[in-house]
């Protein structure tokens, strides 16, 4: 079996299920170790038993993406035990809610815009130095078509990822000519939670699980990615 990702520190937001827990999982049977970041302790421990179940190692972090002080600090936390970062996997998100614009709760508007924007400043604040500290360091975040549709009622969660894509492209800019390569990756409609939340009237038996889009990401974190600032569709 090969290991892509030996050797390799990689950092995964919304690792307690869906595709984050099942990009953590692959990243450490390809010979990452892992650091898990998500708010359910539960869902970190159970996604932690799968990884060693594989053979693999993790770091559990339980962490708001809402706390910027929190996020700062793992930065820093990483350093003092490791002095690098290899890979990062931007994946945490929230959905919010799908209501005509006028109508969206100014609170869940602040919510989606903190987790699926600020906090992904925040952590390239935080990790961009470490990621240039490894050899080859890769970023990849995950988007969805939503940025680019722009359907009636999906405003705050259409509007979240547009901003994540300028972001990341901004970064990727940033970055060109050097040894860190950031990209993001759009897993269309897919077997998550999240999806069933949106349209909880679709089979969800009818999608590709998170598992089927996790060699793409694993390929895309590996020092032999060479790609930097594209926005890479899934496609089964």
């Amino acid at each position: 079996m090969t290991r892509p990702m030996e050797g390799r520190l990689a950092l995964v937001t919304g690792a307690s299920r869906g595709i984050g827990r099942a990009a953590s999982v692959a990243l450490a049977k390809a010979g990452a170790h892992v650091i898990l970041v998500a708010r359910t302790v539960g869902g970190l421990e159970e996604a932690d038993d799968e990884i060693q179940q594989a053979g693999g190692t993790a770091t559990l972090v339980p962490m708001n993406l809402r706390d910027g002080a929190a996020i700062d600090r793992l930065g820093a936390s990483i350093f003092e035990r490791w002095g690098r970062l290899d890979a990062f996997l931007g994946n945490a998100g929230v959905l919010g809610q799908l209501t005509p614009l006028a109508h969206l709760d100014p609170k869940t508007f602040q919510e989606v815009t903190e987790v699926n924007v600020t906090a992904n400043w925040r952590l390239i604040r935080s990790l961009d130095p470490l990621l240039r500290l490894s050899e080859a360091g890769r970023v990849l975040f995950v988007t969805s078509g939503a940025a680019r549709k722009h359907t009636a009622y999906w405003g705050a969660y259409s509007m979240s990822k547009a901003a994540l894509e300028s972001l990341a492209l901004t970064y990727a800019a940033e970055c060109e000519g050097g040894k860190v390569k950031v990209n993001l990756i759009n897993p269309g409609p897919m077997r998550t939670a999240m999806r069933k939340k949106a349209m909880p009237g679709e089979d969800p038996a009818t999608l590709p699980s998170p598992e089927e889009l996790v060699p793409q990401i694993v390929e895309m974190l590996g020092a032999g990615f060479g790609g930097n600032g594209t926005v890479v569709d899934f496609k089964k």
